[in-house]
């Protein structure tokens, strides 16, 4: 279970506290054991500092704890600060990774008949999409709809998201597409078959978590191979 400590503290010498962290992180490299840290001030209150720490689990933390560096910076933490700081120690019983879910949405939405309309609610309205298989780039929601459009009236299909790795304002998802070919699709009548593919789409967000480009990686020669359309 994911582990989080809160250090809460008061201190009027932020830049010398924020140098000292810079040497924790130096003196620790390849010994500890936090997977991300966010520290922050309070709007209203610029001597308040929150420092939040992720670790996978409540024993990797204490392992971290047990480092004499951790020991030193500590009590270097505790001679800046005008009290002594609080901590607080969390289990995380869920976490919300927006962009993540944002990207398994839509997803979801290309594939199971929502009304493409509803797309406004995770694409942004100059979205601009980059597919190696289309002669140019897709941009903005009038040509999104109609190449959804092209796929579903050939396909009933769904995705299976198999990974997703978000940094910063990116998401890699790798998914899975299974799809029973049902329409005509880039001039091939229906021929009644189930194919799957895999692939990658990399999606860049925009600050309020709606999507602004996508890259997609996929093998659609392969696809139309399987159904009949080309030959290797």
């Amino acid at each position: 279970m994911t582990f989080v400590q809160i250090i809460d503290c008061r201190t009027s010498q932020v830049e010398e506290l924020n140098r000292l962290m810079d040497r924790w992180v130096e003196q620790t490299r390849g010994k500890r054991t936090a997977t991300h840290a966010v520290v922050g001030t309070d709007r209203s209150d610029a001597q308040h500092v929150v420092e939040i720490v992720e670790f996978p689990s409540y024993d990797v933390a204490m392992r971290n704890s047990q480092l004499p560096e951790t020991d030193r910076i500590f009590r270097e933490m505790v001679a800046l600060c005008d009290e002594m700081p609080t901590f607080t120690d969390l289990d995380v019983v869920r976490d919300e990774a927006l962009y993540k879910a944002n990207a398994r949405q839509l997803f979801g939405m290309l594939a199971d008949g929502t009304d493409l309309a509803l797309l406004d609610g995770v694409l942004a309205e100059g979205y601009h999409d980059h597919d190696p298989t289309n002669p140019q780039d897709v941009l903005g929601m009038d040509a999104v709809r109609r190449e959804v459009e092209e796929w579903r009236a050939g396909f009933d299909f769904a995705f299976a998201v198999e990974d997703q790795i978000a940094e910063g304002d990116r998401v890699c998802t790798r998914w899975t597409w299974t799809g029973t070919h049902v329409g005509d699709f880039m001039g091939l009548q229906p021929t009644g078959m189930e194919v799957t593919m895999t692939g990658t789409t990399l999606h860049r967000f925009r600050d309020d978590g709606k999507i602004a480009e996508g890259w997609w990686q996929y093998d659609l020669l392969g696809l139309m191979n399987r159904l009949g359309a080309v030959e290797t």
